[in-house]
């Protein structure tokens, strides 16, 4: 595989995750905080520091927006749901694991 096709692979593999998670919204970010310690904000995050790594003009809105697929504030109000208190008990018992040796 050439440099070229790895970024295009890698590219198009975000892609189907972003549309994945576009096609899924009923899975919570705590539930993906809590099965693989990563939401779809902390793929904001790093979508962000890449775009700004490479001298884009983004901000953190503008990156949640690409990964939400709408403003996020509109993707709240939609389809976030409370946290109900299982999840945040799995959440605050996966963060007390962390650190352990």
């Amino acid at each position: 595989m050439t440099p070229e096709q790895k970024v295009q692979a890698e590219a198009a593999a975000f892609r189907t995750l972003l549309k994945h998670l576009d096609d899924n919204k009923d899975v919570q970010n705590i539930d993906l905080m809590i099965l693989a310690d990563f939401c779809r904000n902390c793929l904001a995050k790093w979508y962000l520091a890449e775009a700004k790594a490479l001298g884009a003009d983004m901000d953190y809105d503008q990156a949640r927006e690409t990964i939400y697929g709408m403003p996020f504030k509109e993707w709240k109000e939609k389809y976030q749901k409370p946290a109900s208190a299982e999840q945040l008990a799995a959440f605050d018992a996966r963060q007390a694991g962390k650190g352990c040796s």
